[in-house]
């Protein structure tokens, strides 16, 4: 697929204001992530602590909280992990599907998708 970034605000918890990052796109990635210090200077808050599997096999356990991000003129909150400082920030698969967006892996871009429900039938 090949690695490609994508420019995305990051707010505030109000959404208020707001700051550009490059994002490298991981759809590997379950959350978005970001060195912890440029959540805190965006006034994110952590509210818990999660365990995650990192690419090279490793357990961390890693705050995570909720802000504001904007994608191509959409804006959505979604949950962030405080990622170390020395770590690539990462725009995850979650963040992804809640802005209906997909991956073009030949233009390296971003792309809308359709999101997919399941009807329930009431059996007779």
């Amino acid at each position: 697929m090949g690695v490609f970034s994508v420019t995305v605000g990051i707010g505030d918890p109000a959404g208020q204001r707001f700051r550009d990052v490059h994002l490298a796109v991981d759809t590997g990635s379950s959350y978005t992530s970001l060195p912890a210090s440029v959540l805190r200077e965006a006034g994110v808050r952590p509210h818990k602590k999660q365990r995650f599997v990192m690419a090279d096999g490793r357990r961390v356990e890693s705050e995570i909280g909720r802000t504001w991000v904007r994608i191509d003129g959409g804006q959505e909150m979604t949950l962030v992990v405080f990622a170390e400082e020395d770590t690539a920030p990462l725009l995850g698969a979650i963040t992804l599907q809640e802005f209906g967006l997909g991956i073009d892996p030949v233009n390296h871009k971003l792309v809308p998708v359709e999101g997919y429900r399941l009807t329930m039938i009431e059996a007779p």
